[in-house]
């Protein structure tokens, strides 16, 4: 986890964005992860952008995942997804992201959607406590990688899980060939 200074997350709401912090409160008794697995670090806000936070705080590429908000249109609706990456990677968004959305085209939700929907501040987003109605797709590469470091919902800090426990968050699917390598 590089140089992180973590601790359980549940202890430190003030670095979590709400519904992060209340996803964590009502975290699963039988979720194959612990709650207290869950943990939580305090970063530099200016560095919270993947390239820069992984040079300054020594964290590989290869266990940093993005969560990106993909938006698409079906017969007017709009529906949204999460899709959490390994940093090494790009969702294949009008691949795979759209076929399993089942809409013509899918792009990255405009920037103010996607906070607004989430609660999350930009650059922050993570798949915890997301909006129940949204899938969320995990590229199988992240479940198989033993921890990771995820936004937090808030750009002052990093979530650091177990890699499977993405996989089994509310309304979560892991996708084989979710993404390519970057």
């Amino acid at each position: 986890m590089g140089t992180l200074q973590t601790e359980p997350a549940r202890t430190r709401p003030d670095l979590l964005a709400a519904p992060v912090a209340a996803a964590l409160t009502s975290w699963p008794a039988q979720a194959p992860v612990d709650v207290d697995a869950v943990l939580v670090a305090p970063i530099d806000a200016t560095l919270a952008d993947t390239a820069a936070f992984c040079a300054a705080y020594e964290v590989g590429l290869d266990v940093s995942a993005n969560c990106v908000v993909i938006a698409g249109k079906r017969e007017g609706e709009i529906r949204y997804a999460a899709c959490v990456v390994l940093a090494t990677t790009r969702a294949d968004v009008n691949g795979v992201v759209r076929r399993t959305l089942d809409v013509r085209k899918a792009s990255f939700a405009p920037m103010a959607e996607a906070v607004e929907s989430t609660g999350m501040e930009y650059g922050g987003i993570t798949p915890i406590g997301l909006p129940e109605s949204w899938p969320i797709l995990v590229d199988a590469r992240v479940i198989a990688t033993p921890h990771v470091i995820i936004g937090s919902g808030v750009r002052h800090s990093k979530i650091a899980l177990p890699g499977p426990a993405l996989g089994a968050l509310p309304g979560a699917r892991v996708v084989e060939g979710l993404a390519r390598p970057a």
